[in-house]
């Protein structure tokens, strides 16, 4: 016997399923105000970012925070006493696959976006795309390296337009 409450049930079960295996980019924020702009967008331009690379997006955590709560984290996991602008943290066991923890320094990046004569929210869209670009492999320790990575950056800068981010 078919009813509408056994139809209810299925469609809850498969919403529950696919929500399971969505994956997940989150925006949060420590230490600081700061509201992302275009953050749907955001999140389909990063997703497809990951895929045409050829990786698994899981779970992105982008946390914006400031210069002082990214400092204790350079200092404390890294063992670095400076200022940054990102520290990429992958959290992932398998290849391809991404799950990671990306914090941001917004004080960084609005001081980067003034000495590069760029707008903050391109500035920031570099920023998450670098640390991006870093869980997909690509390096910035040595010439040949950061040359790569910001051709790649220029890339995937230049693809935010297919998703309406400018």
């Amino acid at each position: 016997m078919h009813s509408a409450r056994n139809d209810e049930n299925i469609f809850l079960k498969f919403a529950a399923i696919k929500h399971y295996n969505m994956p997940a980019i989150s925006f949060f924020t420590e230490s600081i105000s700061y509201s992302l702009p275009q953050k749907l967008k955001i999140k389909k331009w990063v997703k497809a970012t990951t895929e045409k690379e050829g990786y698994q997006l899981q779970e992105l955590n982008f946390i914006f925070c400031s210069d002082e709560y990214l400092l204790s984290i350079n200092q404390q996991y890294l063992n670095h006493d400076t200022y940054t602008d990102i520290i990429t943290f992958d959290n992932s066991e398998e290849e391809k696959l991404i799950i990671s923890d990306i914090f941001i320094s917004i004080e960084r990046v609005k001081e980067n976006a003034k000495t590069y004569k760029t707008s903050a929210f391109d500035e920031v869209c570099r920023i998450m795309i670098h640390g991006t670009l870093h869980l997909l492999g690509y390096k910035d320790k040595g010439k040949a390296a950061k040359t790569l990575m910001t051709q790649k950056e220029d890339e995937y800068l230049v693809y935010r337009s297919e998703f309406g981010l400018v």
